[in-house]
């Protein structure tokens, strides 16, 4: 199964250049028909986890994945899948 992957500790004080990335990747598992986003925010001090939280939960945004996943064992890290 393919896989796509944002690993955003390169850009974490950057907002705008992490809204960007989110959107890149989702628009991107759209158009490929890509089953499974994997999205590391990071542990840290949980505000960059809350910023992506916060863009997943966006309704526009929302009705185009079908389930959101934080990994059982490893919280700074979601799993966005889709239904294609």
């Amino acid at each position: 199964m393919a896989k796509l992957k944002l690993d955003l500790h390169d850009i974490y004080n950057k907002g705008y250049k992490i809204d960007a990335e989110l959107n890149r990747i989702i628009q991107e598992a759209v158009e490929k028909k890509i089953r499974l986003v994997e999205i590391i925010p990071g542990k840290g001090s949980g505000a960059l986890r809350k910023t992506v939280k916060r863009f997943l939960d966006q309704k526009h945004i929302r009705n185009l994945y079908h389930r959101l996943e934080v990994d059982s064992d490893n919280h700074g890290r979601f799993f966005v899948h889709f239904k294609f």
